[in-house]
């Protein structure tokens, strides 16, 4: 398997695109500063983690920006925090605000000119398109969670994903879904049949960070450090045809 035999990439944005990360504590910040006891940025990030997956399988249907409303409001509580229902939205209206990885927008740029990109994030639309300009490229489609109605890993993300570019001629053997997300992505990746690419992201840090550990036996076809390395490679593979 090569990089070249693909058309089209498959994008999770938030966590392989944009630095959700570095986005999410950020924004927590004043939530942090109210907190009786300042938690490390590690454990700031797994309580995130389990209270986001947790409202994500709950309702499902629920617009992105209202859920993580939610969850600041659920950390607020286990962190002894007054309830600040105005701190809650501004939260959930932080997503446009998160920054772009470094190589993000060289990556996109170049990864464009070999193949059709995608996006399938659990984001809703106003935030994904509040993150758009710092991306740096025009996507060939876009599928949110408001969309579908569900949020991965469910599999119904990729399944809804599969047919919409089954519509635009695109078969699954055309398609390299490229994820930092080993729960959110790989692995319902791997249920639909899609090869994938890891963008390891936090291969230096320890635990899984703001998502939750995956379920055994999750593989990858492909595993980068970062997007730059990810175009790099498909540089490479390209001019050695």
């Amino acid at each position: 398997m090569r990089l070249t035999d693909f058309r089209v990439l498959t994008f999770d944005c938030y966590g392989t695109l944009i630095d959700w990360e570095s986005g999410l504590f950020d924004a927590l910040r004043p939530l942090i500063a109210r907190a009786a006891v300042t938690p490390p940025r590690e454990d700031v990030l797994a309580a995130f983690a389990q209270l986001e997956s947790r409202q994500e399988a709950a309702t499902p249907a629920m617009k992105y920006s209202d859920l993580l409303a939610e969850v600041h409001a659920q950390l607020a509580r286990s962190w002894h925090v007054v309830p600040d229902p105005a701190a809650d939205a501004a939260f959930g209206a932080s997503v446009g605000a998160w920054p772009a990885f470094d190589d993000t927008v060289a990556a996109l740029r170049y990864l464009q000119q070999h193949y059709k990109l995608v996006i399938l994030s659990n984001v809703d639309r106003a935030s994904f398109a509040a993150s758009l300009p710092r991306l740096g490229v025009t996507f060939d489609a876009v599928f949110t969670a408001q969309d579908i109605g569900s949020y991965k890993p469910d599999p119904r993300n990729f399944t809804y994903m599969l047919e919409k570019l089954a519509a635009m001629g695109l078969a699954r053997s055309d398609i390299l879904h490229t994820a930092q997300s080993l729960f959110h992505d790989h692995a319902p990746a791997n249920a639909a049949g899609l090869a994938s690419a890891w963008i390891d992201r936090r291969q230096d840090a320890a635990g899984w960070g703001a998502t939750s550990p995956p379920p055994p036996g999750v593989h990858y076809d492909f595993r980068f450090a970062s997007m730059a390395a990810m175009a790099a490679a498909h540089q490479a593979a390209h001019q050695a045809e």
